[in-house]
């Protein structure tokens, strides 16, 4: 996303776009890869709706919220690309309010890695989750990444 500050992410929460529906897909090779043809399509108040139910000293990551979102409703995967957007409209709607927050900061992208299109980078979310006890680890020379460290340990069980 670009020009994140003259956007209303708020409005983009409450905009539904025909979800929830499932989809079948019938590219071989996207079955092939999430082994299923019954895509699943949530709207942003959804992933808005689960992202503040994750306590604190717990986290989560985009892959059990899709997961999740999947067997919920039956259908073989959440669609990956939709998801991360919404996820990504919920975090910088919450940023956006002065009350209501949503805890967003506790959603990792897969393998604990924290997500840099998030509000202010990594910074805010990396302070969010040090203040909640989690230690940030680096991977990478040239491309750094951060991590939550033993995120595994901390994971949110829906």
């Amino acid at each position: 996303m670009a020009n994140e500050d003259k956007k209303d992410f708020n409005a983009m929460l409450y905009d539904n776009k025909g979800m929830p529906k499932i989809e079948i897909v019938t590219n071989e090779n996207t079955i092939k890869r999430y082994g299923g043809e019954r895509m699943y399509f949530a709207p942003p108040l959804y992933y808005d709706k689960l992202m503040k139910s994750i306590p604190e000293g717990k986290i989560i990551t985009t892959k059990e919220i899709r997961e999740y979102f999947a067997k919920e409703n039956d259908a073989d995967f959440t669609d990956p690309m939709t998801a991360g957007i919404f996820i990504n409209i919920v975090a910088w709607a919450s940023y956006q309010r002065t009350e209501d927050k949503t805890p967003f900061w506790r959603t990792l992208k897969s393998k604990g890695e924290l997500n840099s299109k998030y509000p202010e980078a990594i910074e805010f979310q990396k302070s969010k989750l040090e203040e909640e006890g989690y230690e940030i680890i680096t991977k990478g020379r040239k491309n750094i990444k951060y991590y939550v460290k033993d995120y595994e340990k901390s994971l949110f069980k829906i």
